[in-house]
């Protein structure tokens, strides 16, 4: 049973093989995770069509054009290990070694990013457990083992340099006679040494199809649009008293935790019922204006940035916001993102305070014309009503393409967010 890149997409042509879980020749179950692969928009595993012996013809870090085959199953061999394990006494003939692909042998599987922050930290791989698919090793497993390495103690003493024993002078002649000791003895690095030094200062790898991806269209942002941004900040006080209060009863009834992001998600509909440029996009010399609301968020996954979409936020109600943006994390987590989960979209909300972010200027997702940048919640000093008081504060940033979002629509757009969440409760009627 031959193993091939799956087609994902129209547009998507190549595939980078990150990563094998299993080694060549080794046993695999029918369903199990085989490999990761990597194109410019998702990552997702390829999972064993069948039960049998894996046979490897592509290795790790290879990028193939889409429908190649990368390997194979043997289910004959499968078969065969299962008719000759009842009679133990009689052993069977070891089969003929398969030679693996170039990779470490004693690497524990675990993600590219994974691998680099390892060598970086110096961190042997069979210390840390992974909690990932087929036991792989993942960025947070690895902060973990970092976190715990750190509160060991100090680090042991540095034994010093080796220095050669300079032999004692003979008997009655003068200690001024003994010879020098060698100057490189003390605090000189060999020369054979500097070399490997200097190696281990630098790295180079290739990007991955991903972050090659985000990359371009990064710069094709700053060279095709006329973006600006605008800010204001907005008083938490209410959501948060509002979560606090109803927090078990929602948890209880929905299954899901209440966070801010349906507020923010509700507030934008409705600011971008008020402000329809800002849900509009350019395509060639029209403008084209989107009576729905097909809304991105922003999500840091271990191979970049990516954008899935609520599709039509109009119509969801609180609980199925919280429960999307769930669903979204676990399949970014179990790389079952799929492209029908991060086409189109009419506007996007990035969340940078979940990283503590203070203020920042988010880049547009073209085509799209608006993003809504959020940030850390901070307790400050503000005015009401003449008297200076404590309250939950966060900075929002507003970037929008100024070709057909004027100042004042973005500002108005802006300020009606504002007020949207400092008095949510028209929001909660709606939701």
């Amino acid at each position: 049973m031959e193993i091939r890149v799956p087609e994902v997409g129209e547009s998507v042509r190549e595939a980078l093989l990150a990563t094998w879980f299993k080694k060549n020749g080794e046993s695999v179950k029918k369903d199990e995770a085989l490999c990761e692969i990597e194109t410019d928009k998702i990552t997702l595993d390829i999972n064993a069509d069948a039960a049998g012996v894996l046979s490897i013809t592509v290795a790790e870090g290879t990028t193939i054009p889409v429908g190649t085959v990368i390997g194979s199953i043997d289910e004959q061999q499968a078969a065969v290990a299962v008719a000759v394990e009842p009679s133990a006494p009689v052993a069977a003939a070891p089969a003929a070694p398969v030679q693996p692909p170039a990779a470490d042998p004693a690497a524990a599987p675990s993600s590219p990013a994974a691998r680099r922050e390892m060598r970086e930290q110096g961190i042997d791989p069979a210390s840390v457990v992974g909690t990932g698919k087929g036991g792989r090793i993942t960025l947070d497993d690895l902060f973990s083992g970092i976190a715990e390495k750190s509160q060991q103690g100090a680090a042991a003493p540095i034994p010093a340099p080796d220095v050669p024993a300079v032999p004692a002078p003979p008997q009655g002649m003068a200690a001024a006679s003994a010879p020098p000791a060698p100057a490189e003895a003390v605090g000189t690095v060999h020369s054979e040494e500097a070399p490997l030094y200097a190696a281990e200062r630098e790295e180079r790898r290739a990007m991955s199809p991903i972050r090659k991806r985000i990359a371009e269209r990064l710069v094709a942002v700053r060279r095709e649009t006329a973006m600006l941004t605008t800010f204001n900040e907005a008083d938490l006080s209410h959501i948060m008293a509002l979560r606090d209060k109803y927090r078990d009863h929602f948890q209880k009834r929905h299954g899901v935790k209440l966070g801010f992001m349906p507020f923010f998600v509700k507030a934008c509909v409705e600011a971008l019922r008020e402000f329809p440029s800002v849900n509009a996009s350019i395509d060639g010399d029209d403008i084209v204006y989107h009576h729905y609301y097909d809304i991105g968020i922003a999500v840091g996954g271990e191979k970049g940035l990516v954008v899935p979409i609520l599709r039509n936020a109009e119509r969801l109600h609180f609980h199925e916001v919280e429960q999307a943006i769930g669903g979204f994390s676990e399949k970014i987590k179990t790389n079952r993102l799929t492209i029908s989960d991060l086409e189109g979209g009419t506007f996007t909300i990035s969340n940078g305070g979940v990283y503590g972010s203070m203020l920042s200027t988010p880049i547009l997702n073209p085509p799209q014309s608006g993003v809504l940048g959020m940030h850390a919640i901070q307790e400050r000093p503000v005015v009401r009503d003449g008297q200076i008081v404590i309250r939950p504060m966060m900075f929002l940033a507003l970037s929008y393409d100024h070709r057909i979002i004027d100042g004042r629509e973005a500002v108005g757009f802006l300020k009606s967010v504002k007020e949207y969440i400092e008095d949510p409760e028209e929001l909660l009627l709606e939701g």
